[in-house]
């Protein structure tokens, strides 16, 4: 049987959801946002941040693996736009690849993030809009930033279902909405 967890309950692109609390370090805890499986909350999400999206002139969305891939295959239907995933391992198939070295407060260990060669070659000279399901530490941010220099991109904003944290310093971020950290 599974223990009762606390949830935080939130409303995004008119969908409700309740998030459920887990522990990240001593005394913090994150609403964790799980949007794997969830068509409905992807799709409202989509449109909404098409919608906040349509006055930003850009080529490509780039996300890295892996929660986030539902949003930006939708937010590529929805916007016409084509879209890249930034993996997190290494394959033999990705030729010459760029990589960069983040840290995911959901993991809580060093990643590295990965451009495969052919996706290089779409990215160069390209206005990019980093994408991420939820912006917490802006780490994964800082790794893809750094990815779009190496590739010769441009990145031109940078949107989100949330943010997470101290709001003031995600004001840039293009997001549908804020979860606060949980501290005890």
């Amino acid at each position: 049987m599974k223990p009762q967890r606390e949830t935080y309950p939130i409303e995004v692109a008119g969908v409700k959801r309740n998030l459920p609390l887990f522990e990240v370090a001593p005394g913090v805890r994150i609403a964790v946002l799980n949007i794997l499986g969830d068509t409905e909350f992807v799709q409202a999400c989509s449109k909404a941040l098409a919608e906040k999206l349509s006055e930003v002139e850009y080529d490509v969305l780039v996300t890295a693996e892996a929660k986030s891939i539902p949003l930006a295959h939708a937010l590529s239907v929805e916007t016409q736009k084509p879209y890249i995933v930034l993996r997190k391992s290494y394959k033999p198939y990705m030729g010459v690849a760029l990589s960069a070295e983040t840290l995911s407060i959901t993991t809580g260990k060093p990643q590295t993030l990965y451009i495969d060669e052919k996706d290089q070659e779409i990215l160069k000279g390209k206005r990019v809009i980093l994408l991420d399901d939820v912006i917490s530490t802006g780490s994964t941010l800082q790794g893809m930033r750094l990815l779009m220099e190496k590739a010769g991109s441009e990145t031109v904003g940078e949107t989100a279902i949330l943010t997470e944290g101290e709001s003031a310093q995600w004001r840039h971020i293009i997001a549908l909405g804020h979860l606060p950290l949980f501290t005890n």
